[in-house]
């Protein structure tokens, strides 16, 4: 629109609204908005004549239980008594964390994806409510009864995290790859082998060739470098280090014919006699040593197949939340708040608390239409729970009647819906301008789904003309005014 609402405007508020609190509403409406009339009434109240029938009776007890709290409403003729409604400060929201406080202490490897939105998945779909809170309990215990009645919800997962889904041609490849690299990776230490076997070799060949020399002083003391004791244990490492490089001579000769390349052993064949001169990666050596059965320098003939035997592990299974005892847990707070902490009385108590300050009379028109409303009260069972209580509570072979609305959630809409079309053309339950103008943001107009108007009363103050002349007769004389 152009700036402003040109059409009236229905608007629910809570019950026992503060007075304060509809007057800022009315300021923004009409001052900001220009809104040519206003109504304000209780969403619970507008469910209870939407689903009022023609045999209901006007005067009934409505409990509204909501997302943040839980109302109980005595309608005595028609009218809202506001003077006993009562408040429990637990809905929905109490329910759901409270479930995912359980299910995160029952499943701390699935913290993060036990999320409240998920809990309110559960509450509205899994739970329901106990006619008999610890005999529900008691069949719980019962192992038939668990694996019968317990739910299952599957949480989202990915199975590319164990590398499952790799498909067996990519594994190949990798494999290859990793073979290649380590073709290269040997051809590499081999050379290098045979470098440092030779350049020892030659080392002790020259030692030898200063004995065959007669230079013995340079001979002794060569030989105290290299840690030897005699001629004969040089000759004898002489022997080993010529070996070796033959060996090695032909390993590189084979590698370059066959397509095989074989590991080299890791552990030295011959005494470290420069140990500077051999640096080698650890790493290296056991990446080595795990695919040195590839590299095989003597196949078996026959290839005996391995069966390897590995670990079941159901990915899905274990990221499957058991609903078990939570399915009533959750929403019995609403009749036992001590089962979060809170030092609350429950639906139940307080229920009984408002009809014992009415009469033995109206105590039974009241609950001749005790009406549930609100979107805390679709849980199954819920209607036979409250009927319970009231047996309980209700002297002997008295009646009652306990109804459900039609639509929990959305009947206070099309209740206020209904309400607007009737009283369209007139004056009641509307606040108009003028009547902001004239009496305030705070004024209420009452009517049949509306709260009850309490209007502000200030104390009534002298008027300042008759104190002035008070004032100037005082000054004359000091000890009148003392």
């Amino acid at each position: 629109s152009q700036g402003s609402v040109d059409h009236p405007i229905v608007l629910t508020e809570a019950v026992c609204n503060p007075l304060y609190s509809r007057q800022m509403m009315s300021e923004l409406l009409f001052e900001c908005y220009q809104v040519p009339k206003v109504s304000y009434g209780v969403d619970s109240l507008y469910s209870f004549y939407h689903n009022r029938r023609q045999n209901w009776p006007c005067s009934g007890l409505v409990i509204s239980s909501g997302y943040q709290c839980t109302h109980i409403l005595p309608v005595l003729e028609g009218r809202l008594d506001a003077k006993n409604c009562k408040r429990i400060n637990l809905g929905g929201c109490q329910a759901a964390v409270y479930l995912q406080r359980l299910l995160q202490l029952k499943y701390p490897g699935h913290f993060a994806a036990i999320t409240l939105s998920r809990m309110e998945e559960i509450l509205h779909e899994h739970s329901y409510i106990a006619q008999d809170y610890i005999e529900e309990l008691q069949k719980w215990r019962c192992p038939e009864y668990y694996e019968n009645n317990v739910h299952k919800m599957q949480l989202p997962f990915s199975n590319k995290l164990l590398g499952s889904t790799v498909a067996s041609e990519e594994k190949q490849e990798k494999r290859q790859q990793q073979l290649r690299r380590l073709q290269e990776l040997n051809a590499r230490r081999r050379e290098e082998k045979l470098q440092l076997d030779q350049e020892r070799l030659d080392r002790l060949l020259y030692v030898q060739e200063l004995l065959e020399d007669g230079q013995m002083d340079q001979f002794h003391k060569a030989l105290v470098e290299l840690n030897m004791d005699s001629a004969e244990e040089l000759q004898s490492y002489i022997n080993k280090l010529s070996l070796s490089v033959e060996q090695t001579k032909q390993k590189i000769l084979q590698s370059e014919v066959n397509i095989e390349v074989d590991v080299v052993d890791s552990k030295p064949e011959t005494p470290d006699l420069d140990p500077l001169g051999s640096e080698q990666s650890l790493e290296d050596v056991e990446s080595m040593n795990e695919f040195e059965p590839l590299f095989a320098e003597e196949q078996p003939e026959v290839e005996k197949p391995v069966a390897a035997v590995q670990p079941v592990f159901n990915l899905a299974e274990y990221h499957q939340l058991f609903l078990g005892t939570e399915r009533i847990r959750a929403p019995e707070i609403v009749f036992q708040p001590s089962l979060i902490g809170e030092d609350q009385a429950g639906i139940a108590e307080t229920m009984q608390y408002v009809l014992e300050r009415y009469s033995k009379e109206q105590q039974a028109i009241l609950v001749q239409n005790v009406f549930l409303t609100g979107g805390n009260t679709m849980y199954p069972g819920l209607k036979a729970r409250i009927q319970k209580e009231l047996l309980e509570m209700r002297p002997f072979q008295s009646s009652f009647e306990v109804h459900l609305a039609s639509s929990p959630v959305l009947d206070a809409w099309y209740g206020a819906r209904d309400w607007a079309v009737e009283y369209m053309t007139r004056e009641e339950g509307w606040i108009s301008r003028k009547d902001y103008e004239e009496k305030g943001g705070e004024y209420l107009k009452e009517h049949c789904a509306s709260n009850v108007y309490v209007p502000i009363r200030l104390p009534k103050q002298a008027p300042r003309a008759a104190e002035a002349p008070s004032r100037a007769q005082g000054t004359g004389n000091p000890g009148e005014q003392a």
